[in-house]
């Protein structure tokens, strides 16, 4: 039986499940799409996801600020239904059971990756979701936002948070998820505390036990390199509050957009939750920089459809946290806190060599999206023209391993 806590938490996220994931049909690809800003979105300190609409709105069309992105058709898998999609997953959480779920296999609109162009813009995008609406550093500003706090900025809110554009004909939508503010990348502000935690659940081998020095975020060490692994997703699905938030978010925007296609964009931690709602819903995710979440789609017991190509990772090789190497008690992401341990990803990669190509050396603070946009996607990156594409071509991570010091299983 599963614990009462568990059980108490997985009901309301089955009911959360109750959307209708085998939405309208999308439009034909129109190849250009244009987005506007629409809302933004906050979690409140009682997980209620708030949404605020920007003063755009009420601008004339010709004074709003836009994003222009190339689309492609993508291949998606969705779960035949919502409620089949709840039930595999209870089944596995709660007798550790694989249960045949049937996939239903569309082509549905989705960002065209293989121009840098597109890429550049929903960088921009992501960027964005850091920063509140009166402050310094949005792209491509027209100087008539805001500079009130919208619902769920204020200086003591906690939640992850975002923007929601969207298409004239709201045919297409756009959502970005805020990645982790931290110090010592260059953020930090309120989110920061909740940020860590989902962190250090997220993405360590065992709640964040580097070595004996370090207060764990779960407790499930057993000494040595041995972990409780029921323990762990009991934790997981407990306590990390991020993925079950994600979840209601995407409801909400299918309930605001009830005929649109949805994307899901981030950065870092933002885009390593992105994924784990693409493999969820099924929806194009495009994601900078993120820390690899295969690990945490396994603990979370999401079932995996037949492919996931409609989820593409951007990052580069000078960046620690999505080349997982930023571990080990003296590494940076150590020193601050955070327990980085994970490397795999899901989908599919375009990986920039930023240290070959560029001469970049492996540091903490190539992280940061502002150095994607500013110094990678801004200009033709030279490999690629060379071999006339104008990205990396993505491809999928093979014989990846994590946490193989560890080991995992029923231990007392």
């Amino acid at each position: 039986m599963l614990p009462s806590t568990l059980t108490a938490l997985l009901a309301p996220a089955v009911a959360l499940f109750s959307l209708n994931v085998n939405s309208a049909l999308p439009p034909k690809n129109p190849d250009v799409l244009q987005f506007e800003l629409r809302q933004y979105h906050a979690v409140s300190p009682g997980a209620q996801v708030l949404f605020h609409n920007t003063p755009l709105n009420s601008l004339s069309e010709n004074s709003r600020t836009t994003h222009r992105l190339r689309s492609k058709l993508v291949k998606s898998h969705r779960p035949s239904s919502s409620a089949a999609f709840a039930h595999a997953r209870a089944r596995s959480i709660r007798f550790a059971e694989s249960v045949s779920l049937d996939w239903d296999e569309d082509e549905i609109v989705g960002p065209d990756v293989e121009r840098r162009e597109t890429l550049l813009e929903l960088a921009k995008m992501t960027n964005n979701a850091y920063l509140e609406p009166s402050e310094s550093g949005w792209y491509d500003l027209d100087g008539k936002w805001n500079v009130s706090y919208p619902v769920g900025w204020e200086p003591d809110a906690d939640g992850f948070r975002g923007h929601v554009f969207a298409t004239p004909d709201n045919s297409t939508v756009v959502v970005s998820i805020k990645g982790t503010s931290a110090g010592f990348v260059g953020g930090g502000g309120p989110t920061s505390k909740k940020d860590k935690l989902n962190d250090n659940l997220l993405f360590s081998c065992c709640c964040a036990r580097i070595d004996w020095t370090w207060t764990t975020v779960c407790d499930c060490y057993r000494g040595g390199w041995k972990c409780n692994q029921e323990c762990l997703e009991t934790s997981l699905v407990e306590e990390s509050l991020f993925y079950s938030v994600g979840i209601n978010l995407y409801n909400n925007i299918t309930y605001m957009y009830p005929e649109a296609n949805i994307w899901v964009v981030g950065h870092s931690l933002g885009g390593a939750l992105a994924s784990l709602l693409g493999v969820t819903f099924g929806a194009p995710v495009v994601t900078m920089e993120s820390p690899g979440e295969k690990m945490a789609a396994r603990r979370l017991h999401l079932p995996s459809p037949p492919e996931v190509q409609h989820i593409t990772h951007v990052y580069h090789t000078a960046d620690p946290i999505a080349m997982g190497t930023c571990n080990g008690v003296l590494s940076t992401c150590a020193l601050g806190g955070y327990a980085m341990e994970s490397r795999c990803h899901l989908g599919l990669s375009i990986v920039y060599d930023t240290v070959s190509n560029l001469s970049w050396a492996v540091d903490i603070r190539t992280h940061g999206i502002v150095n994607v946009i500013e110094k990678i996607l801004s200009q033709p990156w030279p490999p690629s023209v060379e071999s006339g594409r104008e990205v990396p071509q993505a491809k999928a991570e093979e014989d990846c391993v994590e946490c193989f010091s560890w080991e995992f299983g029923d231990f007392p």
